[in-house]
């Protein structure tokens, strides 16, 4: 990098949602760079505000959509960042107005980090909506897989060329020891899963997939926090597995569940990406997800099964018996998790923010 540019990062807040956690590392990343970073948000979240470098300038906007997007352009005119970039449907759209307000659209970066269906708000559904006016008017859009790259072309128009495809810097640091298949054959059988609880993460069939388990020791911890709680307890309850399923709620030390835990399970209904997947890959982790988008995308060839169908109960708990038996060589797991590091990510953005500072950002390039 020859000369230190100015980028704007902009979400809705540092909340313990993984696209915060993803713009907040790699603000963090730009900066170690070297470059001059402010980070704007709506308003101040603890979750993932630890992630954020003391080095970047963080910025709370005024309350409200309109008030805002009004003081965003402000602050877009007047520090004229090379590029800006933002995260999440709502935020993509209030950024795409401010940054029209300031002249500055072409310098825009927009990011997809979900389907659209998990889009409930209003504005966040009319901002999704918009795609194909947004990916055509900023300087360039980024989907976090090549399943929801295809789903914003085939379902919205998005022009191919228009969106890349750039996966999220999921992978800790540092990172984690080399596993053993005895470490892991050692285990407790703890089956782990993190997420929003919200239907879409589907932890119902979860734990009633964890109910058919006939090993007795064996216990399930879902890390979040979310509206489905009560209703999950029920079932756990329900089931007669109470006292085995543990929702601990949101916590900052992942890396402590996933070193003790035996395997990883994503069970959503759909999902862009996964950054649970790389997390428990580069702990060696056996991981298994339902097709449901990008985890299996995510997996690749470390993969030790095809993905099992949505809501399919029976498949996911005899997948999960078999883990737990036998959790498998955890060598090609965590090499595939090194593809997910918070330097290829920078290099692939760093390269866009380049093709837009200097007018080339629609290029075909993926």
């Amino acid at each position: 990098m020859t000369q230190r540019r100015k980028l704007l990062f902009y979400t809705h807040a540092l909340a313990g949602g993984g696209a915060e956690r993803v713009f907040a590392r790699l603000a963090s990343g730009f900066s170690d760079r070297g470059d001059r970073v402010t980070f704007a948000v709506d308003f101040e979240a603890q979750e993932n505000r630890a992630l954020l470098s003391r080095d970047v300038d963080l910025v709370v906007l005024p309350r409200g959509h309109g008030p805002a997007t009004l003081a965003l352009a402000k602050l877009l005119r007047r520090e004229r960042f090379d590029a800006s970039l933002s995260a999440i449907s709502v935020s993509n759209l209030k950024h795409a107005v401010a940054a029209t307000l300031a002249g500055g659209l072409g310098r825009a970066l927009i990011t997809y980090h979900g389907f659209y269906e998990s889009e409930a708000a209003r504005l966040s559904n009319i901002g999704y909506r918009l795609t194909p006016l947004l990916s055509r008017a900023a300087g360039g859009a980024v989907a976090v897989s090549n399943a929801l790259r295809y789903d914003l072309v085939k379902r919205f128009s998005v022009p191919e060329a228009r969106i890349r495809t750039i996966y999220n810097p999921a992978a800790p640091e540092p990172f984690p020891a080399e596993a053993t298949a005895e470490d892991l054959v050692a285990r407790a059988p703890i089956v782990l899963a993190m997420g929003r609880l919200v239907p879409d993460k589907d932890f119902m069939t979860l734990i009633r997939a964890f109910a058919r388990i006939e090993n007795p020791e064996a216990s399930l911890v879902i890390l979040g926090e979310g509206p489905e709680r009560a209703r999950l307890l029920f079932e756990a309850e329900r089931l007669g597995v109470a006292a085995r399923v543990a929702l601990p709620g949101f916590t900052r030390d992942i890396g402590r569940e996933l070193a003790r835990a035996k395997c990883l399970v994503v069970s959503s209904e759909r999902e862009t990406f996964g950054l649970s997947c790389v997390e428990a890959l580069a702990y060696g982790l056996p991981v298994i997800v339902t097709d449901c988008g990008g985890p299996a995308e995510v997996l690749g060839p470390a993969a030790d099964g095809s993905p099992v169908r949505v809501g399919d109960v029976e498949a996911l708990a005899r997948r999960i018996e078999a883990a737990l038996s036998y959790p498998g060589d955890p060598a090609p797991r965590q090499g595939r998790a090194r593809a997910f590091s918070l330097d290829a990510a920078l290099d692939a953005y760093d390269a866009l923010i380049s093709d837009i500072v200097h007018g080339n950002a629609h290029s075909a390039r993926r």
